[in-house]
């Protein structure tokens, strides 16, 4: 069904993890360290990735870190910290899910399934939230095409991971209105996965930081403290 590249320096979990995904259909190809792994998803970029934090040559997150300046492929990140820090630092950079070790492989599948359903690497169309058509967004100087995952501000382009789109595709729907983070979770998120508040809130904090590399006086995502967010059309 799709193309997923593992890379975790644990030969168990590889093994594993590697049984379990081509059980259900999906064609995997295993790295064993961080800067072999980050080499295979540059050259040849895959449906998905699945990236251990703790690693030899390159640790995960260095790994995701330079990723994320060329690619957005959705990405699960595996730790077996229990520090919240850790967490964070995962989506400011841009990862699409979290999972703690030790996992069941049950729940490794609904993730992946999930986060491959939202981004079309299951051979499908991306999968728009109740609210949202496949038809074009313009909000002003935004532009957004679900068919094709792409935005631009301005007339430029704008690269946004499939959580991060998802998240401003919900915003932009309907400007003026607040979302609350519960609005917001379901809208990019399987049912089946929770994150909590401070998950939206890094990925909006990324989001922005995208737009203003473009235009510095982006300010059409708004904050309202203790409701939500909303999109202003300018």
């Amino acid at each position: 069904m799709a193309n997923i590249t593992l890379v975790d320096d644990d030969e168990n979990i590889v093994a594993s993890v590697s049984l379990a995904l081509e059980s259900h259909g999906h064609k995997v190809v295993a790295y064993h360290d961080g800067a072999t792994g980050l080499e295979a998803l540059e050259a040849s970029p895959p449906d998905l990735a699945i990236l251990d934090v703790k690693m030899p040559r390159m640790d995960g997150m260095e790994v995701l870190r330079r990723l994320r300046q060329t690619s957005q492929i959705p990405v699960i990140m595996l730790t077996s910290k229990d520090e919240e820090i850790d967490e964070i630092l995962g989506f400011n950079l841009g990862a699409d899910d979290y999972i703690h070790k030790p996992f069941s492989q049950r729940l490794l599948i609904e993730r992946v399934k999930a986060l491959l359903r939202r981004s079309g690497g299951d051979g499908g169309e991306p999968e728009p939230s109740a609210e949202i058509s496949g038809k074009a967004i313009r909000r002003g100087k935004l532009v957004m095409d679900p068919a094709r995952h792409e935005s631009t501000w301005d007339g430029k382009a704008v690269k946004l991971t499939v959580t991060e789109f998802l998240l401003l595709q919900a915003l932009a729907q309907r400007p003026g209105f607040v979302k609350s983070r519960d609005n917001l979770m379901d809208a990019a998120y399987d049912d089946q996965v929770y994150v909590d508040d401070r998950t939206i809130d890094s990925h909006v904090k990324r989001m922005r930081k995208k737009f203003r590399v473009v235009d510095n006086e982006f300010d059409a995502i708004e904050t309202l403290y203790g409701v939500g967010y909303r999109y202003r059309e300018s």
